[in-house]
């Protein structure tokens, strides 16, 4: 993908969420890691910018340590998306795109305990089989105020944890702020926030009781989808 290309797909993409409702006002931020070819470094929307009304000339525009070398200011959260293409390099699974959101039902399940069959210290029990395979453990992040750097560390731990257990983590939940999913493209990493909020909303419209999906059913999962479990 050419800078152009992630540019106007980032643009798309943030359209996209805001006219279905993922987003809403200037809530949420979307990042890209550049390959090499492209120069490297990183495209993220501005700093309090709605995704439904991007201007793809006016993305920020970073080089590979940080440093902002062209568009209108970059969001705070860059900090926790550099992390997050960190990490998951490490982990071997590398990110080529972060969206962060407040999406509703979400945010929601941080501010209510948790039902039954939630893991602890995770969002949503396993309801579905594409909430499995599509994205797998969602770990809840403590509350820290926006940008908080201790947030980050939270996320990179979290990833590094799962890899050493096998498992590629897609998505993490920042109590009562959002999640922030991560995948190789803006379309894949949208399709996995749309999963994530679908089976919130779920989860809340069963009031917190459907059964989750036993062992044998996630490993019939595993064999046959390669889930991620």
């Amino acid at each position: 993908m050419t800078e152009n290309q992630a540019r106007e797909e980032i643009c798309r993409v943030g359209r996209s969420l805001f006219e279905r409702g993922y987003v809403h006002a200037t809530a949420g931020n979307i990042s890209v890691r550049l390959d090499e070819a492209q120069g490297g470094g990183f495209l993220i929307t501005p700093t309090d910018a709605c995704l439904g009304f991007l201007d793809p000339a006016a993305l920020a525009r970073l080089d590979a340590d940080g440093r902002q070398t062209g568009g209108e200011r970059a969001s705070k959260t860059i900090a926790l998306h550099r992390r997050i293409y960190e990490a998951t390099a490490a982990a071997g699974a590398p990110a080529r795109c972060v969206i962060h959101t407040h999406s509703t039902h979400c945010v929601a399940l941080t501010l209510v305990a948790a039902g039954p069959g939630t893991g602890p210290g995770e969002l949503l029990p396993p309801i579905t089989p594409y909430f499995v395979m599509k994205v797998g453990h969602v770990p809840l992040i403590d509350y820290f105020r926006p940008g908080d750097p201790a947030a980050a560390e939270q996320v990179a731990a979290a990833i590094a944890r799962h890899a050493s257990a096998g498992l590629t983590l897609r998505a993490v939940m920042l109590d009562r702020l959002g999640p922030n999913v991560w995948h190789d493209s803006p379309a894949a990493a949208m399709a996995t926030l749309e999963e994530l909020e679908e089976t919130a909303r779920l989860w809340l419209l069963s009031g917190r009781a459907a059964t989750p999906l036993d062992e044998a059913r996630i490993e019939e999962l595993r064999r046959t989808f390669g889930a991620q479990w």
